[in-house]
């Protein structure tokens, strides 16, 4: 009789839906996440955000720097900013567009696009269409190596791939510019997973907008996997029927590669006030409308600073702390890190995009800022940007 209930129990254990399985690494290092808090909305933003807008001379600082365009249109020099939207407390309290842009004008969001990919892979989780922890040649052969690249090690840009994610610095050697534009471009999954490797899975960070679009083509094998001929109707609408629709994000346009594949790197396209729903979401905890649409531990994994930095040397670029597609506001002093945004809470964690796409979540502000711009010559300083608005909020 013992032995049967034993049996049991071992059975129902193993049996736990996947939810309830934290799928997170443990944190190689000193620094703990602070935890996420729980917010009480009065209302959700799907049919459109409600405004509580501040005065407009709190913001005369922050207009003054991030607004005053600078030099000729055929230089593009200084700071550009198109649109900044600011969220709090659940309400629009700021809003201003440039250059010909309005709150309904779709807008490139460049990078950003991975962290919107990375929340598909999230949705697509906890689903039970795939795990992080699947080995990506389960999908794509071409990503069969020596040593096994999961799903996890893309996510966490540690998938030792040997990239090159040069743009106007190094467009012969770029891996990025082939990709999108010469003779990856017809399946850029496919071309990135056949790059050789440079070093072992998991144990050396380095950005690659590679590694993201092979997830998008992992996406879309997994779900022909799951669902046999009509896998790939389906993948055309997961990003609107799983995500965009519940979010009541309207504006998004997403281009394809020739294979078809959302390029998950760089070219989705969305209003400020919509990236600005898709961030409340993780401002949420993954919860929409009472509903769970991210797993449980989705935010933890997507705040923790890659594993693999433990093992990376450092060189120019590292310190911008990688999470899982996203970047983190939190120091890691045993590797001399410091917190890229000093001005901000330590909880703040980020996306971003080429030419000054970004998008800030601040838990402990109960807070988002949405940026859009067209900087082409890095002048544009997101510390200084943060602190203005920080300022302005606590009057």
């Amino acid at each position: 009789m013992r032995t049967v209930v034993l049996l049991l129990i071992l059975f129902s254990l193993n049996c736990q839906p996947d939810a309830e399985i934290s799928r997170t690494d443990p944190n190689p290092f000193a620094v703990e996440l602070d935890p996420m808090p729980s917010f009480r909305r009065d209302y959700w933003p799907t049919r459109g955000w409600q405004e509580r807008l501040l005065p407009k001379d709190r913001w005369e600082a922050l207009e003054d720097y991030a607004f005053r365009r600078q030099g000729d249109e055929e230089d593009r020099a200084g700071i550009r900013t198109d649109g900044v939207v600011i969220i709090k407390d659940g309400y629009l309290i700021y809003e201003r567009y440039a250059a010909g842009y309005d709150s309904n004008s779709p807008h490139l969001t460049w990078s950003v696009s991975k962290s919107v990919l990375q929340t598909l892979i999230g949705i697509a989780e906890k689903n039970g269409t795939l795990s992080i922890d699947d080995p990506v040649e389960k999908y794509i052969p071409e990503g069969k190596k020596e040593h096994t690249i999961t799903l996890r090690h893309l996510l966490n840009m540690s998938s030792g791939l040997d990239a090159n994610e040069g743009y106007e610095s190094g467009p012969l050697k770029s891996t990025v510019i082939a990709m999108l534009y010469t003779r990856g471009r017809g399946d850029m999954a496919q071309f990135c997973a056949s790059l050789p490797a440079r070093a072992e899975p998991g144990t050396y960070v380095y950005y690659s907008s590679c590694d993201t679009n092979i997830l998008s083509g992992v996406l879309k094998e997994a779900l022909k996997l799951q669902h046999g001929q009509q896998g790939t109707e389906i993948y055309s609408r997961y990003p609107w029927e799983q995500l965009f629709d519940p979010l009541g994000m309207d504006s998004t346009t997403w281009e394809r590669d020739g294979a078809g594949t959302f390029v998950g790197s760089s070219y989705l396209y969305a209003s400020p006030r919509d990236m600005a729903k898709f961030a409340f979401l993780y401002l949420n905890d993954g919860v929409w409308e009472g509903k769970r649409i991210l797993p449980d531990y989705w935010l933890d994994f997507t705040r923790k600073v890659a594993p693999a930095y433990k093992t990376t040397p450092a060189y120019p670029g590292w310190e911008d702390l990688y999470t899982s597609q996203w970047y983190a506001n939190t120091a890691i002093p045993e590797l001399g890190l410091k917190a890229p945004w000093p001005s901000a809470p330590r909880d703040t964690f980020a996306a971003s995009g080429h030419w000054g796409q970004m998008i800030f979540v601040i838990p402990s502000m109960d807070m988002i800022i949405v940026r859009m711009g067209d900087d082409r010559d890095y002048s544009f300083d997101k510390d200084r940007f943060l602190s203005l608005i920080i300022k302005a909020v606590q009057k």
